[in-house]
C-alpha cells in the first residue's frame, strides 16, 4: 500500500509518477506480492499551492493529476541549456526527503508547456488522440474549459467567475472550438490528460501481464469547486458539508467540506453518474476501495455555519419527535436543550483565567449566571472569521473554546423538520449533559443508544440497497470497502449480500468490548491490514501509547515481560506475519510497515513516515519513500525475507 506521490526513483522529478509505478510493479513481482493499492490519482488543482496535496479533494472524477506524468517518457527539451537547467532542478527536487508540492508542480508545468508547444499540434492530430478524445469528450471538454477559466480568473470557485459561472453546454462547446481564441489553452489540457492516460494505461497493461492487481481508490466526496459541481450541480447539495462523527481520529468529528449527494436525483437515472465514474476507473484498475462506504448508507451532514463535526447529523435519518423523546422519560426543554448552555462554571472550565475576557468580548449577559453569544460570534464560521490571521497558541485555544461553547447542546433540530430532533453526537461528554439529574441522564442514555445503534438499521439497509448493487454490478473490478468508524448493524448485512470485501484492522475491532481483534476470526471476504494512511505506522502506533503497546505485547503477541519502548524489527516481522496468516482474501501492508521489519533499512524518524493526520484539516500530504526503487530492488536480504513470509503464509 503506497500513494503514487510517495514513490521515489533515481529519475523521478521530486514526486512519484506513473513511470515509478511501473517500476514498483517489478519490485512487487520480485517479492511475490500480488496487489498494489494506491490513494486517489485524480487532479486536485484548486489553490495551486501545497493545499492541493490532499488527494481526496479532486476537481474531477475522471481527470488524472498532472503531477503524475512521467516526463522521462516525453521528448527532451529542444534547447540543450534549458534541458540542463531542468535536469539540475529535477535532481535537486528529487533529493528532498519529502515532496515540495509547489516546486514540483511548477517545474512539471513548465516542462509540459514547452513540450506541448513543440509537439502538441502533431499529437492532437494523431489517430491515437482522436480515438481518446472521442471516448472521453463528455468529461474532457468541460474539464479543460474549467482549468482554463480557473487559470484566467485566478480561482476554482466558479460561483465568482465574471463569465461562465453557470455552466451551459453550448457556450462551453463554443469556448473550446478549434477556431476559438481559447483553443490553444484548452488543447493544452487535452494533451496533458492524453499523456497521463497513455502512461497509466501502459502501467495497467504491464501489471496485468505480470499478474499484478492495481487497486484504486474512490473518494466518497467531490470538491464544491469542481467540474462536476459546475456541470452537474443537480446531483449535489452544495449548501451542505459532509464529514464524519467523532472517532479515534478526531474527538470533534471531521468536516471534509464536500457537498453531500442528492441521492433522489441520482437514483432517478439509475445512478448513471456513479456508473460512468466506475467504468472509467476500470480502464486502469482491477480492484478498488470505496472510501467511507458508510456514506452510501448515510452521510454525516454538517451545517454550513459549522467548522467542527459535532453539530452534524446523519442524512438520511429518522429524527425524533418531542413525544418520542419524552417517551424515554426525559422532559423536553427546547430552549435549554437546543441552545448553547453557557454559565460561569462552564466558562471557568473552558477558559480559566480568560473567562472574564470572554464574557466582556464575546458574550451577552442574560442574568442569573447565564450568558449568550453575541450575534457576531454565534456560529463557528463567524468565530473562524473573527480569528482569521491569528495563529498564536493562545488565540487557537480561545477559538477552540468558543467552538466548544457553540456545540454545547443536547439536541439538534432537523433542518427539514424543525419540530423533530437529533440527539447531539457525543453529548454525554459535554457540559450540558453534566447538568442533568441522574434520572435525566439515564433517560438520555437510553434514547441515545437506541437512536445511534438500533433505530436506523432497517432504514439504512434499504438506503444502501438502492445504491450499491448498481455500482457493484457496473464493472468486473473487485470491490473493497473502508467500513470503519461508527458502523451501523446493517452494514455487514449489505456487505455480505453484495460480496463486498470489508476492511479489518486488529486495533479497531468491530466486536463490541474487544480491545484488539482476533486475526484468525477475520472473514474470508475481507482486506486485512495493520493501519491505513489515516493512521500512524506500526512503529508510530507502538510509540504513541506505552500502556496500549504493553497490552498488545502481552495479550496479543503473547510475550512476557516489559514491552520495548520502540518496536524492534523482529517483532514488526511477527506482526506482519500474523496478518499474512489471517484468513482474509487480501492482506495489504503499507510500504513503511514492510520496511519496519529490517532495522538497517527502515527510516530512523518514525514521525516522518506518517502520511495523514485526520484531525489536522491542513495536513500536508508529502511523504516519500526514503529509498529509491532501484535501491529497493537491490535489497536482497529484505526481498528474500518478504518472499519467505509470503510463501510460508500460502499467499504466493
Amino acid at each position: 500500500v503506497i500513494p503514487v506521490f510517495s514513490l521515489r526513483s533515481e529519475g523521478s522529478c521530486g514526486v512519484g509518477d506513473f513511470g515509478d509505478l511501473k517500476a514498483m510493479v517489478d519490485w512487487t513481482v520480485l517479492t511475490r506480492m500480488r496487489v498494489i493499492q494506491l490513494l486517489p490519482v485524480y487532479d486536485t488543482t484548486i489553490h495551486k499551492n501545497w493545499l492541493d496535496s490532499y488527494p481526496y479533494n479532486s476537481i474531477s472524477i475522471y481527470a488524472l493529476h498532472p503531477q503524475y506524468v512521467d516526463l522521462r517518457q516525453l521528448p527532451k527539451l529542444a534547447d540543450e541549456k534549458e534541458m540542463a537547467e531542468y535536469e539540475e532542478r529535477r535532481a535537486a527536487l528529487n533529493a528532498l526527503l519529502q515532496v515540495d508540492y509547489e516546486a514540483v508542480s511548477a517545474l512539471k508545468q513548465e516542462y509540459l508547456h514547452a513540450v506541448f508547444r513543440r509537439e502538441g499540434k502533431e499529437m492532437l492530430s494523431s489517430e491515437r488522440f482522436t480515438a481518446f478524445f472521442k471516448r472521453n469528450e463528455d468529461w474532457l471538454v468541460p474539464y479543460a474549459a474549467f482549468c482554463v477559466l480557473r487559470d484566467r480568473f485566478g480561482t476554482a470557485d466558479f460561483h465568482g467567475w465574471p463569465e461562465y459561472a453557470e455552466y451551459r453546454t453550448e457556450d462551453i462547446r463554443a469556448f473550446c472550438r478549434p477556431s476559438a481564441p481559447a483553443y490553444e489553452e484548452v488543447s493544452y489540457y487535452y494533451y496533458v490528460q492524453f499523456c497521463l492516460h497513455e502512461q497509466l494505461l501502459a502501467v495497467s497493461d504491464y501489471a496485468r501481464a505480470k499478474g499484478i492487481i492495481l487497486k484504486g481508490d474512490i473518494p466518497i466526496g467531490i470538491s464544491r469547486n469542481s467540474v462536476e459541481a459546475w456541470v452537474e450541480p443537480y446531483y449535489f447539495n452544495l449548501d451542505g458539508q459532509a464529514g464524519a462523527p467523532p472517532d479515534d481520529f478526531s474527538v470533534n468529528g471531521q468536516n471534509w467540506g464536500f457537498p453531500t449527494y442528492n441521492w433522489e436525483v441520482m437514483l432517478e437515472d439509475g445512478c448513471s453518474w456513479w456508473v460512468r465514474r466506475f467504468r472509467k476507473m476500470a480502464e486502469y484498475f482491477n480492484a478498488y476501495r470505496i472510501d467511507h462506504v458508510l456514506g452510501f448508507f448515510r452521510i454525516w451532514e454538517i451545517p454550513s455555519d459549522s467548522v467542527h463535526g459535532l453539530l452534524g447529523h446523519f442524512s438520511p435519518s429518522l429524527p425524533m419527535s418531542v413525544e418520542e423523546i419524552e417517551g424515554y422519560g426525559l422532559r423536553f426543554r427546547k430552549n435549554y436543550f437546543t441552545h448553547p448552555n453557557i454559565s460561569d462554571w462552564v466558562l471557568d472550565k473552558l477558559f480559566g483565567e480568560r473567562a472574564e475576557e470572554v464574557k466582556a468580548v464575546y458574550l451577552d449577559a442574560l442574568g442569573m449566571d447565564w450568558y449568550a453569544l453575541k450575534p457576531e460570534y454565534d456560529t463557528q464560521r463567524k468565530v473562524e472569521a473573527a480569528f482569521a490571521g491569528k495563529s498564536s497558541a493562545e488565540d487557537a485555544a480561545l477559538r477552540e473554546g468558543l467552538y466548544a461553547l457553540i456545540s454545547n447542546v443536547l439536541f439538534i433540530p432537523d433542518p427539514k423538520q424543525p419540530d423533530k430532533y437529533h440527539p447531539r453526537i457525543s453529548a454525554r461528554c459535554d457540559y450540558l449533559y453534566q447538568t442533568l439529574s441522574e434520572e435525566e441522564k439515564r433517560a438520555f442514555d437510553a434514547l441515545y443508544e437506541d437512536y445511534y445503534y438500533h433505530r436506523h438499521n432497517e432504514f439504512w439497509y434499504g438506503q444502501a440497497m438502492r445504491k450499491l448493487p448498481v455500482l457493484v454490478e457496473a464493472t468486473q473490478m473487485l470491490v473493497c470497502a473502508e467500513d470503519l468508524g461508527m458502523v451501523p448493524e446493517c452494514v455487514p448485512w449489505v456487505m455480505d449480500d453484495l460480496r463486498i470485501l470489508t476492511l479489518e484492522i486488529q486495533t479497531m475491532p468491530k466486536k463490541f468490548g474487544l480491545k484488539f481483534g482476533r486475526l484468525e476470526e477475520n472473514p474470508y471476504r475481507s482486506v486485512s491490514t495493520i493501519f491505513t494512511h489515516d493512521m500512524p505506522t506500526l512503529r508510530g502506533w507502538w510509540e504513541e501509547d506505552a500502556v496500549r503497546a504493553q497490552q498488545y505485547f502481552n495479550e496479543v503477541l503473547q510475550k512476557d515481560g516489559e514491552a520495548p519502548a520502540s518496536i524492534p524489527g523482529w517483532l514488526c516481522e511477527e506482526v506482519v506475519a500474523r496478518h499474512l496468516y489471517s484468513p482474509s482474501m487480501l492482506c495489504l501492508i503499507s510500504w513503511q510497515d514492510w520496511m519496519a521489519i529490517d532495522e538497517r533499512l527502515r527510516y530512523p524518524d518514525v514521525d516522518f513516515e506518517r502520511i495523514n493526520v485526520p484531525s489536522n484539516p491542513r495536513n500536508y500530504w508529502h511523504y516519500r519513500m526514503h529509498l529509491t526503487i532501484e535501491e529497493l530492488m537491490g535489497c536482497d536480504d529484505l526481498n528474500r525475507k518478504i518472499r519467505m513470509l509470503i510463501t510460508h503464509s500460502g499467499r504466493d
